[in-house]
């Protein structure tokens, strides 16, 4: 190849997996642990108690992530918060290897597909629960949020998508395979063209998202052919998807 030659683009297919809620079940409670520190967070900044509940439910739904308008209206560092708050979970009591999901991975056929992770934490959170769900050698690339980038992007933004495409050197969103726990996330990725893309809800456990309890709703409008595919179990994958299986 000529200095001057550009490397030619992968031709195979991509696989996305979100991390959080989403390679573990809900059921670890992970969410309600999460929020409970980063509310200690905000009454640590001075606030009551239901100003914290308030600002955090706020800047998540404004934001996509509480940390951005922490960082936009406190001046807070954001390596403190993730120190405070993901680095304190106690993700080895929490969640184990599974060897069903692990089979799943293996069995993604590599010659037609590429698997990376897409997570809105920052890369040290994602690298510990993918450490210790032992897929580490499964995921070939890692998309996260750069808390230590002024303006970071996170999901569902579209710019956070068009990153992740960029890192990984796809330029047809159509060769993209992509699932996740958020709705939102999965339906900001298929407005953007990523082909192939499925909701993972686990319905009746519940999570807490910006700080609020949520339970965890099935969506009821599947009439749609436009509608996004729910699955409860990423075994599903393998039905919905036979074409990258091996």
């Amino acid at each position: 190849m000529s200095p001057d030659a550009t490397p030619k683009e992968d031709p195979r297919l991509i696989v996305w997996f979100d991390i959080d809620n989403t390679l573990y079940s809900a059921s670890t409670k992970i969410s309600q642990a999460m929020g409970q520190r980063i509310h200690a967070y905000f009454v640590a900044l001075g606030l009551d108690e239901d100003e914290a509940s308030e600002l955090h439910h706020s800047y998540y739904t404004q934001y996509g992530l509480a940390l951005r308008g922490l960082t936009r209206y406190h001046n807070i560092d954001p390596m403190d918060f993730d120190r405070k708050c993901d680095g304190t979970l106690p993700l080895d009591d929490l969640i184990k290897p599974d060897p069903r999901l692990r089979k799943l991975f293996q069995d993604l056929d590599r010659t037609k597909v590429r698997v990376w992770a897409l997570t809105n934490a920052y890369k040290t959170h994602a690298q510990r629960v993918l450490k210790i769900l032992d897929l580490e050698d499964q995921i070939e690339g890692l998309v996260y949020c750069d808390y230590q980038q002024i303006g970071f992007t996170c999901k569902p933004e579209p710019d956070y998508y068009h990153n992740a495409m960029k890192q990984a050197d796809v330029s047809d969103p159509c060769k993209c395979y992509f699932v996740d726990d958020s709705q939102l996330n999965v339906r900001s990725a298929k407005e953007l063209g990523w082909g192939h893309c499925v909701h993972f809800c686990e319905a009746g456990l519940e999570i807490m998202d910006g700080g609020k309890t949520k339970k965890l709703v099935l969506d009821t409008n599947t009439n749609d052919p436009q509608s996004i595919r729910q699955i409860s179990d990423l075994e599903e994958l393998r039905t919905l998807w036979p074409e990258i299986f091996i």
